[in-house]
């Protein structure tokens, strides 16, 4: 785990999965200083050849939190594929830094309700956007 992380103003990412991909790939083209939080040693490896600042461990805990600076963070994306590891690390975020602004993945509806009761101000659901956009587009083709 990383030690010593002096950022203040930054954006924690919690999960290197295909939304955090996303995520890091659209705070790095705006300049946005970020700490990525991922349990994956490989992904932890490769986020260190491409240069990022990043802590190995598991979300979930405080200390892993507290590791990415979340005291001084701006927000924290919490977009880890697992639904409950999800819930808990915006209980934890949100324990540590009330004024922290908290964006969410969820995948399930309930799971959904559950992260705006724990704090998260923001909470995407992949695949209803998906689906929503794909419908959007085939509406507009003509039969």
């Amino acid at each position: 785990m990383a030690r010593g992380l002096s950022l203040e103003g930054h954006v924690i990412v919690c999960g290197y999965g295909t939304v955090g991909q996303k995520v890091i790939d659209v705070l790095y083209e705006h300049s946005v200083r970020f700490v990525v939080i991922e349990l994956d040693p490989k992904k932890v490896e490769h986020l260190k050849e491409l240069g990022y600042n990043v802590i190995e461990g598991d979300a979930t805990f405080s200390k892993v939190l507290k590791s990415a600076g979340i005291d001084n963070a701006k927000a924290i994306a919490v977009v880890m594929d697992d639904d409950a590891k999800n819930l808990f690390t915006v209980l934890a975020a949100h324990d540590i830094n009330k004024h922290l602004f908290i964006a969410a993945r969820a995948n399930d509806e309930f799971v959904r309700e559950k992260l705006i009761e724990a704090g998260a101000d923001y909470i995407v659901m992949p695949q209803r956007a998906a689906s929503k956009e794909i419908v959007s587009e085939l509406l507009k083709t003509k039969a």
